[in-house]
């Protein structure tokens, strides 16, 4: 006889929560059960943190389309838990896709107040996201400068990336102390027919023209950040 069960499942997207889905499947069974929501690196890694004991940490911060957003990350001791999706998800849309022009600026915040509260330990969950921006957004909201070949910083977006002529790292805080963690669970490139533009663009409501112009924005800040960084 079975006397005791650990549910752990996933989100069912669109439908269920992680969470939700844990208390479905528990209360079904007929036995006691032990419920550890999980996640991917997309929607509900921070909800996941939270169930495993971590502490929310929430923050009002710039959302993909500009607009500022309440979005939450996990904290416990040194280690923070921040999930792309939570600050620049395809949910923080108030009126439909914007694939040239969402921006994950909201997530570099959500870093920059982890970092700011003693986090020398960042587990970054990729998934879910309005964006395709290289995390353009991201490092400019950390301090960075994407400028164009007249000086000027570029708009929010992957789109405004085929203007950017130089990156000024000048005003980016010093996170040498700081360890990065990448949660995902996909392995595309960042260009080509399996890259970010072609096989998740469409996700984020971009047509094939917007593809194509995605892609090669993105190839100019590779080429660029090569260029000036030797990244």
């Amino acid at each position: 006889m079975v006397q005791h069960v650990l549910v752990a499942p996933d989100k069912f997207k669109g439908s269920l929560t992680a969470a939700e889905v844990a208390a479905t499947v528990a209360a079904a069974l007929g036995a006691p059960a032990v419920e550890l929501p999980v996640a991917d690196g997309g929607d509900g890694t921070v909800e996941a943190a939270v169930a495993a004991g971590f502490d929310r940490v929430t923050v009002r911060v710039t959302g993909p389309t500009g607009e500022p957003v309440d979005a939450s990350y996990a904290r416990r001791g040194d280690t923070a838990v921040i999930e792309l999706a939570e600050a620049s998800g395809l949910r923080r849309l108030p009126a439909g896709p914007e694939p040239l022009t969402a921006t994950s600026h909201g997530t570099g915040e959500l870093i920059a107040d982890a970092v700011k509260r003693g986090a020398t330990r960042v587990v970054l969950g990729l998934g879910g996201s309005a964006c395709t921006d290289g995390g353009a957004g991201l490092v400019q909201a950390l301090g960075a400068r994407l400028l164009d070949a007249g000086g000027r910083d570029l708009p929010r977006g992957g789109a405004a990336l085929r203007d950017l002529d130089r990156i000024d790292l000048s005003g980016f805080p010093d996170v040498s102390g700081v360890t990065f963690v990448v949660a995902s669970d996909v392995d595309n490139p960042l260009l080509g027919p399996h890259g970010a533009a072609a096989v998740y663009g469409p996700q984020k409501g971009a047509t094939p023209e917007q593809v194509t112009l995605l892609d090669a924005a993105l190839g100019r800040l590779a080429a660029v950040a090569t260029r000036t960084h030797g990244l």
